[in-house]
């Protein structure tokens, strides 16, 4: 018999991250938009793994790992490096928050 670890449902916050108790869970939600444009532009391109390293700079292993979702260590300025390497333009815009408001940060990928 195959006993239940799970037994309760819990209503998820939309940040998965922060579901999962990461400390840095803004910053982990931000580095997978920045992944997963990285892994579209791959996609669309249909570079192999070994072609995307040779363009991003990143060693084949390293540029897997991060497409698989071992990004923890990887820093925001390597994945917007990667993203101009592939050709893409990245934008980074500040604007005043709404009043009475903390900033937020968001990617629009």
């Amino acid at each position: 018999m195959i006993a239940r670890r799970f037994n309760t449902i819990e209503q998820s916050s939309g940040d998965v991250y922060a579901d999962l108790g990461f400390d840095d869970a803004e910053e982990m939600k931000i580095k997978s938009a920045l992944v997963m444009r990285i892994a579209d532009v791959i996609k669309q391109r249909r570079y192999s793994q070994v072609k995307a390293s040779e363009i991003t700079g990143l060693p084949q292993p390293k540029l897997t790992a991060i497409l698989r979702g071992h990004f923890h260590g990887v820093s925001e300025s390597t994945l917007l490096r990667c993203l101009t390497a592939l050709g893409q333009d990245v934008k980074i815009v500040v604007t005043p928050a709404r009043r009475g408001r903390e900033g937020t940060l968001t990617v629009a990928a």
